[in-house]
């Protein structure tokens, strides 16, 4: 029987979930500070516990986006299951597990980016068709504007827009929804939390003494 072990931890309400031989029998969630840092443990060890082995066929996490610590602590857990089960960890954008991607029609996820900017995906058939690319408020105000059906993952200051928040169990419904192609375009991929903006570090400043 097919066991999948799958996280979700990019927003404040986190999940873990088991799927087995195609059906969901367990699933964990908590509430944290966003870190989710330890608070991921218990619950992993509870299914652990429950299901009986250590093994696990695949590993499904959330890539957000959302809160990078949380899903980078998410991510580096599904990554360690990995390891020890010894089968592939596929990351899912944590957009494609709520209620309105995963309804098929065809809809926008958005979330605030920080400093006057905000990120929009388009999603349709429970797919990711574009983005997340990033916005100014003129740029993000009309796309609300002209958008029937939009979500976000937190709430964002000024704006009503309805909030959902993914859940383990939605990001299996997404993995098992979603097309050959996409499925091969997961797995292809390393894990990693999706960037709104391409990674950087910044050089430290070496003194110089002469």
């Amino acid at each position: 029987m097919p066991a999948i072990l799958i996280f979700e931890t990019s927003t404040d309400a986190a999940s873990l979930a088991l799927a087995v031989d195609g059906r969901i029998v367990i699933e964990k969630s908590f509430t944290s500070d966003r870190r989710h840092n330890a608070l991921l443990f218990g619950p992993l060890a509870e299914i652990v516990e429950e299901y009986g082995s250590r093994h696990f066929d695949t590993v499904l996490v959330g890539s957000g986006p959302g809160s990078y610590s949380g899903t980078r602590v998410g991510i580096a857990a599904a990554q360690g299951v990995g390891l020890v089960s010894g089968c592939k960890v596929i990351a899912i954008p944590s957009i494609l597990g709520t209620e309105t991607a995963l309804s098929d029609k065809p809809c926008i996820a958005v979330g605030d980016a920080r400093r006057g900017s905000y990120w929009i995906a388009k999603i349709n058939d429970g797919e990711q068709i574009d983005g997340p690319f990033l916005t100014d408020t003129n740029g993000f105000q009309n796309v609300i504007d002209s958008s029937p059906l939009c979500f976000c993952m937190e709430a964002i200051r000024s704006f009503q827009i309805p909030l959902e928040q993914p859940t383990a169990r939605g990001i299996w419904q997404a993995w098992e929804h979603a097309s050959p192609e996409s499925r091969e375009s997961w797995a292809a991929k390393p894990p990693q939390p999706i960037y709104l903006a391409p990674p950087h570090i910044t050089p430290s400043k070496k003194q110089v003494f002469g």
